[in-house]
């Protein structure tokens, strides 16, 4: 009877600490992330491209989260997690920004990195808070209380006297709109390396043409998606041996034809698209990704 009350007790011991067990940080999948799908898909996009022309234009990291509840911890213990976490904003010019809500706690916290203190201090992000954000949530508009929100915190970073963003924060930034184009199987790919190599191969001859036309490949790929020159180096070797070996069969099916022994004959080959996409909440933003800034607690809190 007594180890079964034992028993009991731990069992009981167990399940309270679970219950009392701090709310998970998620992954950063995007600069917009919504736990509860309180955001329609077009509101998250609309968001999600309004934060990423800041961080081209000013270098800056803004990123919105909502979850159901940070529960049995404060918004303020739950934001700065997830800050510290995400490490959102650039490394040693700390300028990024974390807007928290927490739907079922009726909650909401501005986090702020150092960098942004001195411009989106404390009272500003409670008037932020206060004046656009909270009338709207009271009304349930919660797209609507966001964007504004976001509006004006961007419009106060836009203030602010920060390092311009390096060339490399915009060089290759949307490479997800290029990586599609430059993938092996694509057709307008081998389209378009048929048309630069055989323009190439008039000029120089078959090899040099090929090398060429590889190494205008290599270069383009490495500028465009932004890769390590490995990588270029890597699509240059691919366009070489696809192309060299494309003109070594069309050689061979013209001799074939000249000498009457019929010729080769390809199937037609549709092949699916390359590109990345993201699913879940974060509406194709898997480009984002913490700069390595830090934050000290900086912000405000508010609910509605």
């Amino acid at each position: 009877m007594r180890a079964a009350r034992s028993l009991f007790l731990a069992l009981l011991l167990c399940w309270a600490s679970a219950a009392l067990a701090d709310v998970a940080v998620p992954p950063l999948t995007g600069r917009v992330v919504d736990l509860t799908g309180t955001l329609a898909s077009g509101d998250i996009a609309a968001l999600t491209q309004t934060l990423k022309n800041l961080e081209l234009r000013k270098g800056s990291q803004v990123a919105v989260l909502i979850v159901p509840t940070t529960q049995p911890e404060s918004i303020e213990q739950y934001s700065i997690r997830v800050a510290e976490a995400w490490k959102i904003g650039r490394k040693k010019i700390d300028d990024g920004a974390l807007l928290v809500v927490a739907k079922n706690d009726h909650k909401l916290r501005i986090e702020v990195g150092y960098g942004l203190e001195g411009s989106l201090t404390d009272v500003t992000s409670r008037r932020i808070i206060d004046e656009v954000i909270v009338p709207r949530f009271k009304s349930g508009d919660f797209a609507g209380g966001i964007s504004a929100g976001v509006v004006r915190i961007i419009a106060v970073i836009d203030g602010e006297m920060l390092p311009a963003p390096a060339p490399e924060a915009s060089h290759g930034q949307d490479f997800d709109d290029w990586i599609g184009f430059f993938n092996p199987i694509n057709p307008f790919f081998i389209i378009g390396v048929g048309i630069l190599g055989t323009i190439l191969r008039a000029a120089f001859g078959r090899l040099i043409g090929s090398v060429a036309t590889g190494g205008v490949i290599g270069g383009l790929a490495w500028y465009l998606l932004g890769s390590t020159i490995i990588a270029g180096l890597l699509w240059a070797l691919i366009s070489v041996v696809v192309f060299f070996a494309g003109g070594i069969l069309a050689a061979s099916q013209n001799a074939s034809r000249r000498s009457g022994r019929g010729g080769w004959s390809g199937g037609s080959y549709s092949g699916g698209g390359g590109g990345w996409s993201s699913g879940g909440s974060s509406s194709s933003d898997s480009g984002s990704s913490g700069g390595g800034g830090s934050f000290g607690g900086g912000g405000a809190s508010g609910s509605w």
